[in-house]
């Protein structure tokens, strides 16, 4: 077994654990998007090590966006696989998902601008 992390193991948000099994699955826990200002933010939330495609299963400890923020980048991107996690979960994960998309369409938005008027 490998285990490899890619966020919150020198800060505190963005949390991803990279499992490799010796039966070759590979298990994302937690799947959390990095909160930060400007391009940082969205250079981290969009640059993976690992392609979605590759993942089986994502396990999330809890639905805090810093844990499972990245589940619709993951989708987006060819991740067919499972999301286990327990009912209260997902019933939060169904309303926090909602509301940080909306919130990250309104940053981008406010990037996009900002960068027009830069030229």
């Amino acid at each position: 077994m490998k285990i490899t992390f890619y966020g919150a193991a020198r800060e505190v948000t963005g949390s991803k654990v990279l499992i490799d099994t010796e039966h070759g699955k590979k298990i994302l826990l937690d799947c959390g998007q990095f909160q930060g200002k400007g391009l940082e933010t969205q250079e981290q939330n969009r640059s993976l090590d690992y392609s979605p495609a590759t993942i089986d299963h994502i396990i999330l400890s809890h639905a805090h966006i810093d844990h499972s923020g990245l589940i619709p980048f993951m989708y987006r991107n060819g991740f067919t696989g499972s999301v286990v996690c327990t009912n209260a979960t997902r019933d939060l994960c169904s309303i926090m998902l909602a509301d940080s998309g909306k919130i990250q369409e309104h940053d981008t938005e406010t990037f996009n601008k900002k960068r027009a008027k830069k030229g």
